[in-house]
This record gives C-alpha cells, structure tokens and sequence, in this order.
C-alpha cells in the first residue's frame, strides 16, 4: 500500500514538474528578462513553432507559391543563362534532370522553352522588349518576398524604386552564383578527386569535406537572403543562425522530394506529365514555409526581446494603452526641451524598460494621429527620432487625449448619431469632461525618472543585443 501511494505521489509530482515547465517554455519565458543562454533557447524554439504552424506564415507562401510559378520560366531562364556564362549549363540541367528523373521529357520540353526564350531575348526585334519581360518579371517576385520578410521584421517602407535597381542587381549576381558553386562542389570536385588529392586512403575524408562544403554554401545562400532582402540592417550572425536552419531545412526536403519521385513516377500513368505540377506545388508552398520561418528565426534572434510580454500586450487595456501613449509624449517632449538628441524607439525601450514591441506600435500611432514628427537622426535606415508635432511647451494632456481617441475613421456609420443620440450624448460629455480637466496639466510638467538600477542597465544591454 504504501509502495502505491509513493508511485501515486511521484507520478503526481512529475505531471506537476512538466506542467510547470510546460507552461513556462509556452508562456512564461516571456515575462523571464535574464540574458542566460537557456532563456534565449527556449525563446528562439518557441518562436520557431509558432512560426511553422503560425497561418500568417503559411498564407505568406502560398502567395509566394503562386508568384513563383508565374516567374518560375524567367528565374530558370537567369539560371541558365548565368550557367551559361559560367560554362556550367549542361552541368545544372543534368542536376535537374538527375533530382527530378521521373519528369526528364517535361524537363527536356522546359529548357527547349528555356533556351528559346533567351535566344529571342538576346537577338532580334524582341531583345528589348525580352529584357524588360524578364527583369519585371523577377523584380515583381523579389518585391514580393521583400514584402513578406519587411512583414516580419516590422517594416512599413520598402526600397525606392532606385534602390531596387541597385540591390535587387546585387542579389540577381550573387545568390545563384552562390547555388551555382555550391552545386559545383557538390558535382564536379568528386569527378576531379584524383587532381586534388593524389593520395587515395584521404578520398573519404576529402569527399566529406566537400559534401560539407556545400552544405556551407547552401548556407551561406540563405544567410544571404536574410541580410540583403529585408528593407533593415541584419546582422550577419543572427542571418548566419537562420540560415543554417533553412538550408539545412532545404536539403532535407530536397531529399525527401527526390526519393518520393520513385513512388510518384508509378503513377505516371495515370496522370502523365501533370504528376510533376502537383509536387511541384507542394515542394515550392514547404520552401517557403522553411523560408519564412528562417526569417522568422533571424528576426527573433537579433530581436529576441521584443516579444516580451506579448501575452499581456495582446490584452492591454484601453486605460493602460493610454498611460504608454503618454509616458511617451513626455519623454520627446522632455528631451527636445532639454535639447537632447531626438529619442530613437531603440532609446524609449532601453533607458525606461518598457517592451519594445509595445513601444514600436504607440509610437507609429501617435505619428499617425499627429502628436510625433519622425526626423532623421542618421545616415541610415535605422537612425530615426521622434520629435514633438506640436509646440511642447503649450501641448497639455487634454490636447494629447483628444487627439488620440479621434485618430482613425468614425462617424461612418449611417443614422448611429440619431439612433443612438443618448449613447453619443453621454460620450460626448465624458470625453468634454476628461479633456477639460487635463486642460490646464502640461506634458513637459510631467515628472519622468530615468531608471538607474542595475536591472534596469542590465536590460537595457539585453535589448542592445
């Protein structure tokens, strides 16, 4: 009996330790400030599961999905065409033909498309025409994936169109140059081992060198993705992180792509060259799923903090919301009076500790119901201040409450004044009431207190990384 009773009280026990840990890994990690490496971990993967099984995400790439198969023939077109240039096209054509076998006469009909597409852009009365086709059609997908990964990093503003010039040439050259070495060493060393290393007892080692290598590159390229796309400074490690993890997401799925072509192919005959569309479908909707999630990644490794509290801020109340809203104003007001720098949302969150994701949103808002003016404080994309729209030395906390509930759309709704006339009556006396009562309180006369703990400095050097 009493054997019983302890397996009772120690199963007891366990469901308890893994409901509490349970819970803190899903929720309560949040509200954990520490910098530990265990935290980070567990924040990252946390992270990481949302973003998988996140609908956003998976609403993103079947966008992107349909994007591509528009933009599948021009993209396959810049390929060869680099290939070409490179003395490498009959070498990525057998790549494709060898990983997708089971299609090599839609393949074969594919590049037949493919080289007639690029001799009718590169001779005759269609090359400008061509050229302009193939650029726009890249460009337009591009902007797309930029979108979606300005999306996740919080980003409103996308390039310029001259910026897209410049930088969407850059990645055009550089990341299928990187695939294109990859493939390279993946392919073509093997074939050359006997020049590279003489002594036949190093081959299996050499060969893993290599099957590494390009497993790099394949790295390398993602990494590449996630600093030169995104409309924001990515640093290279947290891009190098997120990399790792797509690429290596990729080959698997590569492979798994490649080994069911053998079950695929039975039914070849019921469903003839259309069984490729289907899986071709499904691997490019999972590629950027894996895609997007890498981002995700990036994002939250280099802004890990800024989901801090996200529970709770997904339920804030419309008086705390309010508090936030004006701690803010009294700071840029504070500071422009006292003729300091124009605060970034970076100094908001790190000299007063307030969550960054809740900082980024107020202060968009109060640019939007014109309380902050955002001026440039540096040469570059990041370096933006916020300063006060209106005179801070007559600007009261009535002003600032009017003007933040009538930012947006209202009376818009045919006959609700008539129909609800006491409703809006009372409203309307309340928000007199509130307003006129602030009046004569300015936001300057505010007392702001810097903080100048140690947890304070400690938190503000977690945010900083």
């Amino acid at each position: 009996m009493k054997l019983i009773n302890r397996i009772k009280k120690l199963s007891s026990q366990i469901c308890n330790f893994s409901r509490q840990r349970y819970r803190y890994c899903c929720y309560d990690v949040w509200t954990d400030m520490r910098s530990t490496l265990p935290v980070k971990i567990i924040k990252t993967l946390n992270l990481s599961v949302r973003a998988f099984f996140n609908g956003d995400i998976q609403t993103k790439a079947c966008a992107l999905t349909y994007r591509t198969m528009l933009a599948i023939v021009p993209a396959l077109a810049l390929i060869v065409a680099i290939g070409r240039g490179f003395g490498l096209q009959k070498m990525l054509q057998d790549t494709l033909i060898e990983n997708f076998s089971s299609q090599r006469e839609l393949l074969d009909k594919a590049f037949d498309f493919v080289n007639s597409y690029l001799n009718q852009t590169s001779s005759g009365v269609f090359v400008g025409v061509g050229i302009v086709v193939l650029l726009w059609t890249l460009v337009s997908i591009l902007s797309s994936v930029e979108h979606a990964f300005n999306d996740i990093w919080g980003v409103k503003s996308g390039r310029s169109f001259w910026r897209k010039v410049t930088d969407y040439l850059a990645i055009f050259l550089i990341l299928p140059v990187i695939m294109i070495c990859a493939k390279s060493i993946g392919d073509f060393v093997p074939n050359n081992l006997e020049f590279v290393s003489p002594f036949e007892f190093m081959t299996p080692v050499v060969n893993l060198l290599l099957d590494f290598a390009a497993l790099a590159m394949v790295w390398l390229f993602f990494a590449g993705v996630y600093m030169l796309i995104p409309n924001i400074k990515v640093k290279f490690r947290n891009a190098l992180m997120a990399g790792i993890f797509a690429g290596t997401g990729f080959m698997i799925l590569q492979w798994l792509f490649i080994s069911g072509q053998v079950y695929v192919s039975k039914y070849n005959a019921i469903y003839g060259s259309f069984a490729f569309l289907p899986l071709l479908l499904i691997w490019l909707q999972m590629v950027w799923v894996i895609c997007l999630a890498g981002g995700v990644i990036c994002y939250a490794s280099q802004n890990i903090y800024q989901y801090n509290f996200s529970d709770e801020i997904g339920r804030i109340t419309v008086a705390y919301r309010l508090k936030i809203f004006m701690a803010i104003m009294a700071v840029t007001v504070k500071d422009f009076l006292n003729e300091k720098t124009p605060p970034s949302k970076e100094d908001i969150v790190a000299n007063y500790g307030l969550p960054p994701r809740l900082v980024s949103s107020s202060v968009n808002f109060l640019v939007d119901a014109g309380l902050l003016h955002r001026v440039v404080v540096e040469e570059d994309d990041e370096g933006f201040g916020y300063v006060p729209a209106i005179d801070p030395r007559q600007l009261t906390v009535g002003e600032v409450i009017q003007h933040i509930q009538h930012c947006g759309s209202e009376d818009f709704i045919p006959d609700f004044n008539r129909s609800f006339s006491g409703v809006v009556d009372v409203m309307d006396k309340a928000e007199f009431a509130m307003v006129n009562a602030m009046s004569d309180t300015f936001v300057k006369d505010i007392i702001i207190t810097d903080l100048i703990t140690v947890d304070a400095e400690k938190a503000s050097q977690q945010n900083n990384n």
